[in-house]
């Protein structure tokens, strides 16, 4: 779409192109574009190949650091709502007020140190530039004429 000092702004494929791809079922590509309803989107990248406005490119992400994300959007915050629940109705012998009072505490705490813990490392949650798809010559017939 666009590069500028260093960056590149790409478009994502759409969901209508899962349908012809053979990684179809064991890529995350497919669910993001469900989730937004075929919508294109945009996304900001450290142009490390190079790059031009109009070339397909590949993006990817480190399947260590989509599972670390995973783990601190989602794990963390369950983590410490479920342990201040139990603390919360330990601590005020059974009150299930003071369980919802600590669960509530507990999520807020976990998204708050979520946050916090991305901004930290947050280069490392960024997808990559990874290539320059190459259409090999001929694959792409060129009619000059009008029918």
């Amino acid at each position: 779409m666009a590069v500028t000092e260093g960056y590149a702004w790409v478009q994502t494929i759409r969901a209508n192109a899962c349908q012809s791809c053979s990684a179809r079922h064991g890529c995350g590509q497919k669910l993001l574009a469900t989730a937004t309803s075929g919508r294109a989107n945009q996304v900001r990248v450290v142009n490390s190949v190079n790059a031009q406005v109009g070339q397909s490119v590949t993006l990817g992400i480190g399947e260590s650091a989509l599972l670390g994300a995973s783990l601190l959007v989602y794990a963390l915050p369950l983590l410490l709502m479920v342990v201040a629940s139990l603390a919360g109705h330990q601590l005020f012998g059974g009150n299930d007020f003071a369980a919802m009072t600590g669960a509530a505490a507990g999520l807020a705490t976990g998204f708050a140190i979520s946050r916090k813990l991305q901004r930290r490392n947050a280069g490392s949650y960024e997808p990559k530039l990874l290539r320059v798809n190459q259409i090999p010559a001929g694959a792409v017939s060129h009619t000059d004429s009008l029918t």
